[in-house]
């Protein structure tokens, strides 16, 4: 019938109107309007001046608990099921911890808990929100929990949402942003925070069905993300069989190189060295050569020292913790996320350059993707709402997002997106304007000039030195700069060789991280060589057939464009 102050309301029960204590005055605005229908239940005590509390009220079909007392009963009634924690041993009410009294305090046969239990009315548009007003009290709480978290404690927070259905909880920006930050802050500390919805009769009020926390956009991304991947995602034959090892192999082949480039690679590559065992044993030069045109050849190097590893410190199993990934040669932050989330389910993120492109659009953060502060905050933000029952699909979703829709150049595919209706740079029309990139150093130019020196079958091959650019692989002998016929005749010259014909073949351009590499190339014919010359010993030349280089010797794709006129195609 009426409201007159936040306390006290007037009912009709019966045609008689009666006076009833409001037990969560919060919601009063919203809810208790003339006509609505309300549940009461009747005091205990006889002297008071109320004798019902309005415990519940309808709102249109929904049936919404306005009790302040009811969450902690709900919760408490939930924990003694086991179903949060199944090896739950004691349960306490109430219980001091620093400046604050939480909830629940709980043992189990492994940690010791602090739950605090937050009830939620406050409901608009299908979605819930906390709190209604500010509220000091709950900020305190949630700095108090991270703190605790420090010292060695578990804690959670539990919102009970005192109605049924609802799409998500998120926190009440709007009259609160103290508590939103405090709420992102726990998270990231290690708070646990789930939210529950509630089946609400008159006279009953139980947890039901998770409802989904929503802190930031991020929160929104799995669901939406994992039903477009289940739908579409590419087979690749390391994501068929996602044992360790191949995980591993497809991760550094994957790095700087396209997945359609990748695929014969690892498929010859698993096919000669199938496990690790094989790997940490096979002979360098072998190695290097089923590599042949990948380039980045520290990757595989590195991936041999790591194999060797294995085998000693591990007994030939990979490690599935993602710190002892982390401390094999060759493996980051990236590639331990990607192998322990992808090979052994843990939840640890795996952020590259794709991933970093899509949540940048995303959330239109203006922050350069490029530096090591933006991509340790990505994976922090990223390990607090990866989930935990599909971590390796999240993440191989993520990348699969980045690589064949929110793509790096040209027109990204904003309409196959499974986040359109909420991207930022997409529904702001900002598209090209993320991700923020600060400008690289430019490259260092260097000029060559290539050689293909050819004795009847053979050509001439030199082995680089073991250290620096492409370590310890073969390819053509080379002069620094651009050099001219005349020059190249007289080089020849001092190494004792006779030249029959030479002629210019061409230009050529190789890039790598930091340096490029612009070419000129003769192809020289020489008298046969009876007996090795000494200024070819000298320079460490070899002179081989084109099937002796194509078998034996690894030739750097950065010579690809020389190796043709030998009729030599590099790689697979």
């Amino acid at each position: 019938m009426e409201r007159p102050n936040r306390f006290i309301a007037y009912v009709e029960i019966n045609g008689k109107k009666e006076k009833v204590h409001v037990k969560n005055t919060g919601r009063c605005r919203e809810l208790l309007t003339p006509g609505a229908t309300v549940y009461l239940e009747k005091s205990d005590n006889g002297e008071r001046a109320t004798a019902y509390d309005l415990v519940s009220v309808k709102k249109g079909e929904r049936m919404i608990n306005m009790d302040s007392s009811a969450p902690n009963k709900a919760v408490h009634e939930w924990l003694l099921k086991k179903e949060l924690f199944p090896g739950l041993k004691n349960v306490y009410p109430e219980k001091v911890y620093r400046n604050s009294r939480f909830d629940f305090y709980i043992e189990t046969e492994e940690e010791k808990i602090f739950l605090e239990v937050k009830g939620v009315t406050l409901e608009k548009d299908n979605a819930v929100y906390f709190p209604d007003a500010p509220s000091e009290r709950a900020v305190k709480h949630v700095g108090e929990l991270a703190e605790a978290i420090k010292e060695g404690y578990s804690a959670y927070i539990v919102l009970v949402v005192q109605m049924k259905e609802v799409d998500f909880f998120a926190p009440n920006v709007e009259t609160h942003p103290a508590f939103a930050q405090a709420l992102l802050e726990a998270r990231e500390a290690g708070v646990k925070i789930l939210a529950y919805d509630c089946e609400v009769t008159p006279d009953s009020m139980e947890l039901r069905d998770p409802v989904p926390v929503v802190l930031t956009e991020l929160d929104l991304i799995a669901k939406p993300l994992l039903s477009w991947y289940d739908r579409g995602r590419r087979i690749l034959p390391w994501r068929e069989n996602p044992m360790p090892y191949y995980v591993w192999l497809s991760e550094i082949m994957l790095q700087q190189t396209r997945v359609e480039a990748v695929k014969p690679y690892f498929d010859r590559f698993i096919g000669q060295v199938p496990d690790v065992k094989s790997l940490a044993c096979l002979e360098e030069e072998r190695l290097v050569k089923l590599w042949e045109g990948l380039g980045y050849y520290n990757r595989v190097r590195n991936l041999q020292r790591a194999a060797k590893i294995i085998m000693e410190k591990y007994e030939g199993i990979m490690p599935s913790g993602y710190e002892k990934l982390m401390d094999l040669p060759g493996i980051g932050s990236y590639t331990a996320g990607a192998i322990a989330s992808i090979a052994y389910g843990k939840a640890v993120p795996a952020v590259d350059g794709n991933v970093l492109r899509v949540l940048s659009r995303l959330r239109m953060d203006g922050e350069d993707i490029l530096s090591q502060k933006t991509k340790s905050r990505v994976e922090k933000e990223l390990g607090a709402v990866i989930p935990e029952d599909r971590p390796g699909d999240f993440n191989q979703a993520l990348m699969e997002l980045g690589a064949t829709v929110c793509l790096p150049n040209g027109a990204p595919k904003c309409m196959e997106c499974p986040w359109k209706g909420f991207c930022k740079a997409h529904l702001q029309d900002k598209i090209f304007e993320f991700p923020k990139k600060k400008s690289k150093k430019e490259r260092i130019i260097e000029e060559k000039t290539v050689l293909v020196i050819k004795a009847e079958d053979k050509a001439a091959f030199e082995k680089r030195p073991e250290k620096g650019l492409l370590a310890g692989m073969y390819g053509f002998p080379m002069l620094e700069g651009h050099r001219s016929e005349e020059e190249v005749l007289y080089f020849l010259r001092s190494k004792g060789l006779r030249v029959i014909r030479i002629q210019r073949i061409g230009e050529a351009k190789h890039i790598f991280s930091h340096k490029e590499w612009h070419m000129i190339g003769y192809a020289i014919n020489i008298d046969e060589l009876e007996a090795p010359k000494e200024g070819v010993a000298k320079a460490g030349w070899i002179f081989a057939d084109k099937d002796e280089a194509r078998e034996r010797y690894p030739i750097p794709a950065a010579y690809a464009s020389y190796a043709k006129y030998l009729d030599i195609k590099l790689g697979v």
